[in-house]
């Protein structure tokens, strides 16, 4: 006898407003047996939980799933397996899962790694992603400013792992986008300050979210302190949209 494992489904939910998830995502988010999210820091509900947390049913089981945020990949990679056994223990009894992630599901988003290590697991497993809005498309809305226009050039670079290449992406870019940016934001202000590009630079820390705030003017706040989830534009070329 042959038994029918379920789906996993990637539920893109978009960066802070539940209603930002499509419709397509709220549907299969209602109608899977068991949700899965990444687990929120010192017994706090994660940002992709607190999202969802208003869709959920009561009939619903709850599956938050352990990532440290570390870069040691051999605790990561245990990290990864851990909560990929976790998701298969459903799976294999022919439960349905949808894991909900913060922003869009293939954006440098964890459900990649998870998705990964359970195929390499569990070879049969069957996988369905579901897109969504990620930070720069929400980040441009509550400025009310395009991300690009006609033939501009974009480049978004996590500026954590890539801060060498930012002068560099700066001097072909018409619009950069830096994502992870608060552990070097010094560095970068300082960058941009030497490149006069601080009067046309905005940060926006929790898209979305309750806490949201936007910080532009940057170049009277060289010391400015924000969280981890916050993004920085940068309009590199002038135009009349921005």
């Amino acid at each position: 006898m042959v038994v029918k494992t379920g789906i996993l489904y990637g539920i893109s939910v978009g960066t802070g407003d539940p209603d930002l998830i499509t419709v397509k995502g709220l549907r299969i988010l209602q109608q899977v047996s068991v949700v899965a999210f990444p687990m929120g820091i010192e017994n706090k509900p994660g940002i992709a939980q607190t999202i969802i947390s208003p869709w959920l049913t009561s009939k619903q089981e709850t599956c938050p799933l352990f990532f440290p945020y570390i870069q040691n990949e051999t605790d990561l990679n245990l990290a990864w397996r851990q909560a990929a056994e976790q998701i298969w223990y459903y799976l294999k009894q022919g439960k349905d899962v949808a894991f909900a992630c913060e922003g869009d599901i293939s954006f440098y988003s964890t459900f990649t790694y998870l998705a990964k290590m359970l195929t390499h697991h569990h070879p049969a497993v069957k996988i369905q992603t579901v897109p969504g809005v990620c930070s720069p498309m929400a980040v441009t809305s509550i400025l009310n400013l395009p991300l690009t226009v006609n033939n501009q050039r974009l480049a978004i670079l996590p500026a954590l792992y890539s801060l060498e290449y930012l002068e560099q992406a700066l001097g072909w870019a018409d619009v950069v986008v830096l994502l992870k940016v608060s552990s070097v934001y010094p560095q970068v202000w300082e960058t941009l300050r030497r490149l006069n590009l601080l009067k046309r630079a905005w940060i926006v820390e929790r898209a979305n979210q309750p806490e949201q705030v936007i910080y532009n003017k940057l170049e009277e706040l060289p010391n400015l302190r924000f969280s981890y989830f916050s993004l920085l534009i940068i309009y590199v070329s002038p135009s009349d949209f921005y």
